[in-house]
């Protein structure tokens, strides 16, 4: 998987041959305007369309959370799921709205890790 905010690119997923994981980020670093990679692909002889099937549905299942929970503002997070690790990427508008970001994903079924990648909205310059 590929993810893109804000000039930062994140790549998830399996490989049974790091020399793939580097090459893709080798080209990664080759397209204009790329600021930052963050290499989440992992090593992986064993994945199955079962493990393929259940990170779909991890992901579905949280897009989905965050969708319907009016305390935070979905469209600013990319999620992906790679054996049962959720990946996120984006802006959180503070702390609490990003704690209830990985609240819900830890509560997913065959969750095994969150990592998130986001970062805090940078707050406005406030006259004094």
């Amino acid at each position: 998987g590929v993810e893109v905010y804000e000039g930062r690119v994140m790549l998830t997923g399996a490989t049974r041959d790091n020399k793939l994981s580097d090459e893709a980020v080798r080209l990664v670093w080759e397209v204009n305007g790329v600021k930052d990679v963050i290499n989440e692909i992992q090593l992986d002889r064993n994945a199955t369309a079962i493990d393929f099937a259940q990170d779909a549905w991890i992901t579905t299942q949280l897009k989905s959370n965050l969708t319907f929970d009016s305390d935070i503002m979905a469209i600013n997070y990319a999620v992906e799921t790679v054996r049962g690790r959720v990946y996120l990427i984006g802006v959180a508008q503070n702390k609490t709205e990003l704690s209830k970001v990985i609240a819900h994903a830890s509560a997913i079924k065959h969750v095994t890790n969150v990592i998130s990648h986001v970062r805090l909205k940078k707050k406005p310059f406030e006259a004094l």
